[in-house]
């Protein structure tokens, strides 16, 4: 008898995963802008806001060696290498409701968040 066992060797998780809402949403944004094809997603943590640091996300064209880049669907997602520590196995997801809409990180690495959702330690 033969067992078989699966094992990833070097591959990191990745920092952010996009639900298909989000990057759904994310491409037509992306559709909107000049220069379309030559963007990215960029998502960081900055210090700041109520909780110790704080999500950014913007649309770049410059991707820096050390960033790590992952491609959701037509939408090319970029993290800095700081970044990446504080984001891995995060996923960004979007809603459109009748509370609102609108982006949403769900960080597993968060352990306090404050009120309006967009801070954290």
């Amino acid at each position: 008898m033969t067992t078989a066992a699966t094992v990833s060797i070097g591959r990191k998780q990745d920092p952010i995963t996009l639900t298909d809402a989000a990057a759904a949403k994310v491409a037509e944004l992306l559709a909107a802008e000049e220069d379309a094809e030559r963007l990215s997603l960029r998502v960081a943590v900055k210090p700041g806001g109520c909780s110790g640091f704080s999500y950014d996300m913007f649309f770049d064209t410059e991707v820096a060696d050390d960033d790590l880049v992952r491609t959701f669907g037509a939408v090319q997602v970029v993290v800095d290498a700081k970044s990446e520590a504080l984001l891995r196995g995060s996923t960004l997801d979007y809603s459109d409701g009748l509370q609102g809409a609108g982006f949403h990180i769900t960080n597993p690495n968060a352990t306090q968040t404050c009120g309006c959702g967009s801070s954290f330690s």
